[in-house]
């Protein structure tokens, strides 16, 4: 059965289309489950977002993470994402899977602003499925970790809304990619006015919440000096920051250890977990996970 999905996974992934097949194939965590399907934060069609809960019951609120999926801001869908979500409420959170706008149907800043919205509207709603409003944690795969990332240094996006955002875990993310000299960065991105502006490495501060800038060692798309980078440009500038190499898998790799069968290639759900629950339980710092 591994076999067979990594077969399948590979091209899903690496193609950077929807993973749903993959997602109805492999078995899921049964300590976590759905609780709502395209709950529209939005107008359009992509502005919806699918929510997953612990099964056990809960004293008090949970906090929060919203996950946002990669596919070179142009393609993705929530509903390959299941084992993500179920994965993560299995270890006590609610989570949020957004979809948002994609190229060629929009250009930057749209894929951020919905993330934005996305994150927003858990705010003002996700008390009804358990959520804690006020702890959240971004979490995000490739170009998803860029829109968290964003979200997170940026306080254009989210505005006071922010506070609430506790830290961000970041999974093979690009922070660092000006002159744009591929074809998907210049297709999301070239017609940005200002295009530092685009650029998390370069919008780190010292009010930025705490981040886990995570990459596989053999990730040849996004090269792990990314994560290394803006770990170090948080840090520099005064906010916390750790960053982790998992030597044995590459892009594909590092989102598909969050599944049942493939997390003994690394322990990237126990790493994002404990962060998770360090930084909403009062910590400050980036340590926990590491």
């Amino acid at each position: 059965m591994r076999a067979f999905l990594i077969v399948l996974l590979i091209p899903l992934l690496a193609g950077c289309t929807p993973l749903t097949a993959f997602n109805a194939l492999i078995p899921k965590d049964a300590g976590g489950r759905q609780v709502a399907d395209d709950e529209p934060y939005g107008q359009d069609r992509r502005q919806r977002l699918d929510i997953y809960a612990p099964v056990a019951a809960a004293s008090g609120p949970r906090p929060m993470i919203v996950f946002f999926y990669g596919g070179s801001w142009k393609s993705g869908s929530k509903e390959g994402y299941g084992f993500v979500g179920r994965a993560l409420a299995a270890q006590g959170f609610v989570v949020a899977i957004p979809d948002y706008r994609l190229v060629p149907d929009v250009r930057f800043p749209a894929f951020v602003e919905d993330s934005a919205a996305a994150v927003q509207w858990v705010q003002r709603h996700v008390a009804r499925y358990g959520g804690d409003p006020d702890r959240i944690v971004l979490v995000g795969h490739s170009a998803g970790a860029y829109n968290a990332a964003m979200l997170a240094v940026d306080p254009r996006w989210l505005g006071p809304d922010r506070a609430a955002v506790k830290g961000w875990a970041a999974l093979a993310g690009p922070y660092d990619f000006l002159p744009l000299d591929t074809e998907v960065t210049r297709a999301a991105f070239s017609a940005a006015g200002d295009l530092e502006a685009t650029q998390p490495i370069l919008l780190a501060s010292a009010d930025d919440p705490p981040g886990l800038l995570l990459a596989g060692g053999r990730d040849e798309l996004v090269l792990p000096s990314q994560s290394t980078g803006m770990a170090i440009a948080m840090t520099e500038a005064g906010a916390a920051a750790q960053s982790r190499i998992y030597p044995d898998v590459g892009h594909v790799g590092i989102v598909a250890a969050l599944a049942k069968p493939f997390r003994g290639d690394a322990p990237v759900l126990r790493d994002v977990a404990a962060f998770a629950r360090h930084v909403t339980q009062g910590g400050t710092d980036a340590s926990a996970g590491q």
